[in-house]
C-alpha cells in the first residue's frame, strides 16, 4: 500500500540525506500544478481539456498520477480507508511535536489552534509525556474533543478580559510555556504564542501557513535572552523513513488516529465535507468514492 504526501522526499539528494531538515533541493518546495519532472500535466477532462494536479497528489479522485518521489509505502495491515490521515495534517503535528520541537517529558505545551493539527500537536505532546498542554481556541467545542488528545488546559481568548492570552498562559505555567506551537496562520497569533513562551528556553514552532505574508514582530531582546522560533512543513518528517513508523505505531495502538475522524461522506457530497471543516464541525472527513 502507498500513501500520496505532497512533501517529495527523493532520499538521494544532500538536502534529503541531511538530518537537519526534511526538504528536497531536487524538487524543492514549490507547490506546482504539474507534473515535477517535465511541468506536464496527465489529466485530461471530457473535451481535452488540460486538467492540473494539485500538490503534486490530486487524491479527489479514483484515479491519479504521482511521481515516486511524492508517495511513501506503509505496512498492507494498515487500514486503507485511514492511511489519507498519515499524508498530512496528523502527521504535520505529531511530527511538529516529536522532530521540531523535541519534546521531552515534563514539558509545557501551548496550542494556538485545535484543528486536526493542533490536536495532532496535543497528541505527539501526551505521547511524549507532557505535564501540561494548554489549548487555545475560540470554539467551545474543540475543548471537550481536545481532551481525548491529551488537552489539559483551554483558553478561550474572548474569555481573558483585557488580558493577552500570552499573559494568561505566563500566569498559569509560572512564567511561560517550553514550546508553544501555532497552527492557524496568523502572524498575531504567532506573536502571543512566541510571547507566551518561557525566557532562557522556550521554543516557539510555526505550523500555520500566513496567506497574507505578513511580517513577524518580536522583540530581539527576548531571541537575545534564549528564546527561539522555527518553522516547519509536514512536521519536518522525512515521508518515506518517518511514515511508516507512524502507521506501525497506529498498529500497535501506541497512537489515537481514529479520534480525528469525526465524519464520512460519499464523493458526491465533497461540498459537505468541506462545509463542515470551514464550520469548525469536523476534524478529517473520510471521502469514499464507490
Amino acid at each position: 500500500m502507498v500513501v500520496p504526501v505532497f512533501r517529495p522526499n527523493c532520499r538521494e539528494c544532500r538536502d534529503c540525506k541531511s538530518q537537519k531538515g526534511n526538504g528536497c533541493s531536487i524538487f524543492g518546495d514549490k507547490l506546482v500544478a504539474e507534473m515535477p519532472r517535465d511541468g506536464t500535466s496527465r489529466f485530461k477532462g471530457m473535451n481535452g481539456e488540460t486538467l492540473h494536479h494539485f500538490l503534486s497528489v490530486s487524491s479527489f479522485s479514483e484515479y491519479t498520477v504521482v511521481d515516486v518521489v511524492h508517495v511513501v509505502k506503509i505496512s498492507s495491515e494498515f487500514p486503507a480507508e485511514k492511511a489519507c490521515l498519515l499524508s498530512c495534517g496528523v502527521s504535520t503535528g505529531i511530527g511538529a511535536a516529536w522532530k521540531v520541537a523535541d519534546i521531552e517529558e515534563g514539558s509545557t505545551v501551548a496550542i494556538f489552534g485545535l484543528g486536526a493539527v493542533g490536536l495532532a500537536v496535543a497528541e505527539g505532546a501526551r505521547l511524549r509525556g507532557a505535564s501540561k498542554i494548554i489549548g487555545v481556541d475560540l470554539n467551545q467545542e474543540k475543548f471537550e474533543i481536545g481532551k481525548k488528545f491529551g488537552v489539559s488546559e483551554f483558553i478561550n481568548p474572548t474569555t481573558c478580559g483585557e488580558k493577552k492570552v500570552s499573559e494568561v498562559i505566563k500566569e498559569i505555567t509560572d512564567g511561560g510555556v517550553d514550546y508553544s506551537f501555532e497552527c492557524i496562520g496568523l502572524a498575531s497569533l504567532m506573536e502571543e504564542a512566541f510571547n507566551s513562551s518561557r525566557v532562557n528556553w522556550g521554543k516557539t514552532v510555526i505550523l500555520g501557513v500566513e496567506m497574507h505574508h505578513t511580517p513577524l514582530p518580536i522583540n530581539t531582546y527576548f531571541l537575545l535572552r534564549g528564546r527561539t522560533v522555527t518553522g516547519c512543513f509536514f512536521g519536518g518528517l522525512k515521508a518515506k523513513s518517518d511514515i511508516p513508523i507512524l502507521a506501525q505505531k497506529y498498529l500497535h495502538k501506541e497512537i489515537n488516529l481514529d479520534g480525528f475522524i469525526t465524519h464520512e461522506v460519499n464523493f458526491q457530497d465533497i461540498n459537505k465535507a468541506f462545509d463542515l471543516l470551514l464550520e469548525g464541525k469536523s476534524l478529517r472527513c473520510i471521502i469514499w468514492m464507490d
